[in-house]
């Protein structure tokens, strides 16, 4: 297999990128494919240009590779450092994120032709695993893509700069007849630097984005009731952050702009797929039916909660504090697989790799 492609967007952090560049360089390079592989850095208009700062070869003869742009584009400037990048498969990383496990060329070439994108285990700096992304919804600091897929669906959306453009991203795969997975026979590091973040400016885009997610890709039936529920999720973090400010300003952006979205609804069954409710069918629903489970406890709820119920009251599953059995209430893959540390017995919504035809393990 040729060389894996490795696409890295930075701006103004020359510390943390080559922290990144020496972990990829002591990966090991048989396990990045036959050829060396292509690491393919975007400078978002750094004022100190990226390239003073990098080698043209890593210890494992990985080439090295700087697209300087002139502006700030955010995420989709990996559409950039896809189109450089020379491999069947590209692995996003953040400049402060890293490969750390896995034989990614053996992984990625048995992966089927119908897969378009993997997600990868993701451990933050303190041993917990980053949240975020969804059964067939990837995370952009640690997940492998077709490249040829990528270009052909456009890559990511510029408007919406950062946050929630793999959710609109991973729609166009479903839409177009193909899948996203996870396994944990790939894994990444994220140290999620927060220098220089601004959580206002974060929840106003992830306020906003989803929202246009939402608007683009929910089924009419459900387009305005799923708008709704991102406004209520948002409201309550942002009370609890306090940045309620951002919040209505991002509400007011998004309401204004929602009609402008182009309209590319999912089907029923690419919409069940999307928010979830496929994979957890696959996986809770059909343990709790093998082993006649009727009643269960629901523990660590979090992103998707509202899935996890409505989808075990739909098969007649009850949720009660009292039950012995426990469902765990999130379908977000880093936070399921925490609760599923913590309680090794519980049953987890659904399982990586399982559900979707790639080998993996969720409990």
């Amino acid at each position: 297999m040729p060389g894996i492609g490795f696409v890295i967007p930075t701006r103004d952090r020359p510390d943390e990128l080559a922290r990144t560049l020496d972990l990829i360089g002591a990966y090991p390079a048989e396990q990045l494919g036959r050829e060396p592989a292509h690491v393919v850095i975007v400078d978002n208009g750094s004022r100190t240009p990226a390239s003073e700062h990098v080698p043209r070869r890593l210890e494992n003869g990985a080439r090295v590779e700087v697209v300087r742009l002139d502006t700030n584009r955010g995420a989709a400037a990996r559409n950039i450092g896809a189109e450089r990048a020379e491999s069947s498969w590209i692995v996003m990383l953040d400049d402060d994120s890293a490969p750390i496990r896995g034989d990614f060329a053996r992984v990625l070439n048995g992966v089927p032709g119908s897969v378009a994108a993997v997600g990868g285990e993701i451990v933050l700096s303190d041993g917990r695993r980053e949240a975020g992304g969804l059964p067939e919804v990837v995370i952009g600091c640690g997940c492998a893509v077709r490249r040829d897929v990528f270009l052909e669906l456009g890559g990511y959306d510029e408007r919406f700069g950062y946050y929630a453009e793999e959710y609109d991203l991973c729609a166009k795969m479903i839409a177009s007849g193909r899948s996203v997975v996870h396994t944990r026979d790939l894994a990444f590091c994220h140290r999620k630097v927060t220098a220089g973040r601004d959580f206002g400016a974060i929840l106003f885009r992830l306020v906003r984005n989803n929202a246009w997610v939402m608007a683009r890709h929910a089924p009419d039936l459900v387009r305005q009731s799923s708008v709704d529920a991102i406004f209520d999720r948002y409201a309550q973090i942002a009370e609890k952050e306090s940045v309620s400010d951002a919040f209505e300003r991002a509400r007011d952006e998004a309401v204004h702009t929602l009609e402008a979205q182009h309209r590319s609804p999912l089907s029923a069954e690419g919409w069940s797929r999307f928010i979830g409710e496929a994979a957890m069918i696959d996986g809770a629903i059909r343990r709790c039916t093998e082993h006649s489970i009727g009643r269960v406890r629901l523990i660590e709820p979090g992103k998707g909660e509202d899935t996890v119920r409505r989808v075990l009251a739909e098969h007649g599953i009850g949720v009660d504090d009292a039950a012995s059995d426990a469902v765990i209430g999130t379908l977000s893959p880093g936070p399921m697989l925490d609760a599923l540390d913590r309680n090794p017995g519980a049953i987890a919504p659904w399982s990586f790799g399982v559900a979707h035809g790639i080998n993996g393990d969720g409990g």
